[in-house]
């Protein structure tokens, strides 16, 4: 990214920023709506700055406040004139490539957890997306992957172990990536998923749009006995195509 695309980058989230301050009448914002924002900043942060700079913390920390809003935008203008001056250094070679598309992923999918967990504490407790099933989980994540993609397509298929049911999973069309979504439940064992894993993954290596498929696992409730495992196996397995990503941790 030349310096000039970091800048209309910035520029954009400032202005969404104050979109967002300005369209809530108390002291929150929604945190369906701030949470996602404050995702995106830290992706174009970690793709621009150097490791372990003081920003990302400072932003990470800031919770879906009005005041904490400005303050990041007051941070990302810094930031800008930082980067002007040559105070900041930003990475060489720095691009919004594939491998940063994967970053934006695995961060919502890090991430998607607290998203669920904020949505649950709306002012005057409010009408909200409470995350039950698998279906939940696929119109959140729906939502927050408009945060960094323009072509987002639902694919809708029935899988030999679905019992006639049908499963939506998303293609990035200009990323050539596969996001394929899962969630727990009682009855999913550890060699279940596993099975059902391998049979998505040699689908997908047939899949025209497919180049690489990302599995995100949400297992909120810790059913899991050994989710590493899994990651390991199927990550070492399918490597350089597939990337099964269990959360939370």
């Amino acid at each position: 990214m030349t310096k000039e695309q970091i800048f209309d980058e910035i520029n954009e989230l400032i202005a969404q920023g104050n979109f967002l301050s300005e369209s809530v009448w108390d002291s929150y914002i929604p945190g369906a709506e701030f949470y996602p924002w404050q995702m995106k900043i830290i992706t174009l942060l970690e793709i621009i700055l150097q490791p372990k700079n003081i920003y990302l913390s400072k932003i990470n920390e800031c919770n879906n406040t009005v005041s904490n809003c400005s303050k990041i935008i007051t941070i990302l203008n810094d930031i800008k004139f930082q980067i002007e001056k040559g105070i900041i250094v930003i990475k060489k070679n720095c691009k919004a490539n594939n491998v940063n598309a994967i970053e934006g992923l695995t961060l919502l999918f890090c991430r998607f957890h607290k998203v669920v967990k904020q949505l649950r504490n709306r002012y005057s407790k409010r009408e909200t997306l409470n995350v039950k099933d698998e279906y939940d989980v696929q119109d959140l994540l729906h939502s927050l992957l408009q945060i960094f993609f323009d072509d987002i397509r639902k694919e809708e298929w029935t899988p030999s172990y679905a019992g006639g049911s049908s499963r939506v999973d998303f293609i990035l069309k200009n990323e050539g990536i596969v996001v394929e979504v899962k969630k727990t439940r009682e009855n999913l064992t550890d060699r279940v998923l596993g099975e059902q894993l391998i049979v998505d993954i040699e689908k997908y290596k047939t899949h025209p749009d497919c180049k690489q498929l990302i599995c995100f696992v949400y297992d909120p409730e810790g059913l899991l006995g050994n989710p590493q495992g899994i990651m390991n196996d199927l990550n070492k397995t399918h490597e350089g195509f597939t990337q099964v990503i269990i959360k939370p941790d």
